[in-house]
């Protein structure tokens, strides 16, 4: 496979630009993040050089176009030369998402943290309704034992 991957690389760098749009597919989840990467894809590149990037929204092509010039100085380091002149961001088809494997995801329940039930019950205390209050308690305490995400794409 790695064979016919190089040979078709070259063939496309005949095509300048354009050419690169193999190692620019290969290098946008890194460079983007998976979140950014499930909403917006890169679709084509122009005679200009500038990369058009299709989003799942409006609001993903306005938000990423605000973040226009750190994902094209992301894909400046990882691709060089290679790297689009600018990024334009629209509303367009994305790629299909793979396809789940059955078996293949195991997701653990989460259990929250002991920290997080204490956390959560001081929280809650205030709450009346004694149900309501245990219903908050058990979602606020889930939320506080989640791993923080890093969202900066």
């Amino acid at each position: 496979m790695e064979r016919i991957t190089r040979e078709v690389k070259q063939e496309l760098s005949r095509f300048g630009a354009q050419g690169a749009m193999p190692a620019i597919v290969e290098a946008w989840p890194e460079a983007v993040g998976p979140m950014v990467a499930a909403n917006a894809w890169p679709a084509r590149i122009a005679r200009d050089g500038t990369l058009h990037v299709n989003t799942a929204s409006s609001t993903w092509a306005f938000e990423l176009g605000q973040l226009g010039d750190e994902i094209a100085a992301k894909l400046a380091r990882s691709l060089g030369e290679q790297a689009p002149k600018s990024l334009r961001f629209a509303v367009g088809h994305l790629p299909e998402p793979p396809a789940a494997v059955p078996g293949e995801l195991s997701v653990e329940p989460l259990e929250p943290t002991r920290e997080a039930l204490e956390r959560a019950a001081r929280l809650s205390a205030a709450i009346g309704a004694e149900e309501l209050r245990k219903t908050v308690e058990r979602a606020a305490a889930l939320g506080l034992s989640r791993p923080r995400s890093d969202h900066s794409f």
